[in-house]
């Protein structure tokens, strides 16, 4: 499978290079700031990793929650259009060639949070590289405005979307074929589409 992630991640380099770009320009145009986002983050067991985004926050937004909330105030309009699109995880198609990530994979944890929060059944999904998208990511897409709430969006998260998310993680890595990766891909493909169509929908 790490060859695999290396192919496609070169492959979807070259084919959204593009888009890269013009994610970058729009960054430099609609916020003071640089264009990377670089987040410490915890991968393959246990070890400290640096994971890049698209900056879609305002320089300040590390002084807040670690968890961004559904109307989070710290990210700025273009910011939110490069989330709403997952444009923003793009840069991390460097991460998997690298080999700190892999395309399907429970979602690099902040390391604070592992340190504080995870449950030794948690830190099972440690022993695998972190993904782009995984079951539970999935599962937290879908439902982020019910599991995370903006007037505590950390306590709402580690209350309850933590530890359903890595369960589903768990669940799946035990069972975790090539098949079952390429179809977590195309949901999670699929759900940004509709996403994004149903916002330009809403829109008009």
């Amino acid at each position: 499978m790490r060859l695999l992630d290396m192919i496609g991640a070169l492959s979807l380099l070259v084919v959204m290079s593009p888009l890269m770009a013009l994610a970058c320009i729009g960054i430099r145009l609609t916020s003071p700031g640089p264009v990377l986002y670089q987040a410490r983050r915890v991968g393959l067991n246990g070890k400290s990793i640096t994971m890049y985004k698209f900056r879609s926050m305002r320089l300040d937004a590390d002084k807040g929650s670690a968890i961004t909330s559904p109307n989070d105030d710290r990210i700025f309009p273009f910011g939110s259009f490069l989330r709403a699109s997952k444009i923003d995880e793009l840069p991390q198609l460097l991460n998997i060639l690298t080999g700190d990530m892999a395309f399907v994979g429970p979602r690099p944890e902040d390391a604070r949070i592992v340190a504080e929060s995870y449950t030794d059944a948690m830190r099972e999904t440690l022993r695998v590289r972190p993904g782009l998208t995984s079951p539970g990511t999935l599962h937290y897409m879908r439902n982020f405005g019910a599991l995370v709430v903006d007037g505590d969006a950390e306590k709402s998260y580690l209350d309850g979307a933590l530890a359903e998310k890595l369960e589903m993680d768990r669940h799946y890595l035990a069972r975790q074929t090539i098949i079952s990766d390429l179809t977590i891909i195309a949901q999670t493909a699929w759900l940004i589409v509709r996403r994004l169509a149903s916002r330009r929908f809403h829109e008009r």
